[in-house]
């Protein structure tokens, strides 16, 4: 309570000490204004979290602060007071954004269930719109490191691909490319930002689960379904569907896919009316799909619907001299993530990065840093600290990939990297964790609580 500020604008001044006389004691920091004026002088130089505002002000109404409010902060809560309680004045506050209305005189105990109902809903819209700036700046455009011949070109289409109105954007590219990162992106950097942006994997559920969560079912379509439930299409109202892996999308669901691409429409599962929304639509494969469709694995017709805007993501072994950019911009991702304070990498150990053929693209590079940073005993990275080799050898730190630093380990540190990654590529899920470790989910659970990771 004691970080939030309230505002009291009144000019009767027993009920201005009276409302600050309660919000102090219930812990809220408050200042006080007689008039329309003041109280806006107030608000242009602090943060505040509630406004009460009374709606005869001898200078100015309540009204016109209000619209004055609003210009400068659309997310602090206005409640408006008043001893002229007309249904026409109410209706105009809740326009302009108020959002209660009270007449005097008022019970303070229900004001101040109203209070905190109103603020309540700002610190979601605040906590809301800072996971968004998040977003934007997590995936702003300066995160696609590289400065080669194929990444500012790859830049510039991107760019103008977020600018745009482009409904829909296929991304082409080797595993580990980054496919994810740019769809994410695009939406970030697009008039989209503000939507949801919302993915799956096409090959990470049944063809009959698959269907369910992309275009949502009816109560009783199916013995399950015991409720409505909306698809991935009707939540990303607005904003983007990322379908990763669409290349090995089941036959019948790209038919369906193909109906939805053409006629922005679709019905749930069960249903009987068509449900219009506006979304755009990431696809994105690592499989070779011209091929795909010339064996009869994928729809021609849907391949051409797709490939109206289509980004290639070129492999890390076409981008000479992103490598080292890309290796320093792991580092410093690295040494905040795990408060370590690896200064630099050996020019042995770059030239050992250099002329490594990366089949594991820029996901496998990240994971060798990671590695290096973590089990590092040197401020400078050295050729010693990257274990290279066959993705299916590195990916999983095998026996035969991990070598012990000439200074040792910290044994539990490595025993809490991998439950970390094993959680993270399950998306916590503990019981595929466990399964990934070759443990019970009860021997995972107590390993989580050994080392602080519940």
């Amino acid at each position: 309570m004691t970080h939030t500020r309230v505002l009291i604008i009144e000019d009767e001044q027993l009920i201005r000490w009276s409302l600050k006389q309660r919000f102090t004691a219930e812990g809220y920091s408050c200042d006080d204004a007689a008039g329309g004026g003041d109280g806006l002088q107030l608000f242009t130089q602090r943060t505040y979290d509630l406004v009460m505002l009374d709606f005869k002000l001898p200078d100015m109404t309540g009204i016109d602060v209000l619209r004055e409010i609003r210009r400068l902060d659309d997310d602090v809560v206005v409640i408006l007071m008043t001893a002229y309680g007309k249904v026409e004045t109410a209706v105009e506050a809740i326009k302009l954004g108020a959002f209660d209305f009270v007449s005097k005189p008022f019970q303070i105990d229900q004001l101040m269930a109203q209070v905190e109902r109103g603020l309540e809903t700002t610190r979601l819209k605040r906590q809301v719109r800072d996971y968004r700036e998040k977003m934007k700046d997590q995936f702003g455009l300066q995160k696609l490191v590289g400065d080669s011949p194929p990444m500012r070109e790859l830049y510039e289409l991107v760019k103008s691909i977020a600018d745009s109105g482009a409904a829909t954007v296929f991304l082409l590219g080797e595993t580990g490319t980054g496919k994810d990162l740019l769809a994410k992106t695009i939406h970030y950097n697009s008039d989209r930002a503000d939507r949801p942006f919302v993915n799956i994997t096409c090959t990470a559920l049944s063809e009959t689960l698959l269907e369910s969560e992309l275009f949502g079912h009816e109560k009783g379509a199916f013995t399950d379904a015991k409720s409505q439930k909306p698809g991935l299409f009707e939540l990303a109202h607005g904003g983007t569907v990322f379908l990763d892996e669409v290349g090995d999308m089941p036959p019948a669901l790209q038919a369906k896919l193909l109906r939805f691409l053409e006629e922005k429409a679709f019905r749930r599962i069960g249903g009987v009316r068509d449900i219009q929304v506006d979304v755009r639509i990431l696809a994105a494969t690592n499989r070779d799909i011209q091929k795909a469709v010339a064996e009869n694995k994928f729809r021609e017709d849907l391949y051409h619907r797709l490939n109206v805007i289509t980004i290639t993501i070129p492999p890390l072994r076409d981008r000479d001299g992103d490598i080292e950019l890309l290796a320093r911009f792991f580092v410093s991702e690295y040494n905040r993530e795990y408060r370590r304070n690896i200064t630099g990498i050996a020019q042995e150990a770059l030239e050992r990065l250099h002329s490594y053929s990366w089949p594991g693209n820029v996901r496998e590079l990240r994971n060798t840093i990671e590695r290096a940073v973590i089990l590092s005993k040197n401020n400078v990275l050295t050729a010693k600290d990257f274990v290279l080799g066959r993705p299916e050898e590195t990916a999983t730190l095998g026996l035969r990939g991990l070598q012990l630093p000439p200074d040792g380990v910290d044994l539990q540190e490595v025993e809490a990297e991998l439950v970390r990654q094993a959680l993270d590529r399950t998306q916590r899920n503990q019981t595929k964790a466990a399964k990934l470790l070759h443990l019970s989910r009860d021997q995972l659970r107590y390993r989580m609580e050994k080392l602080g990771l519940l």
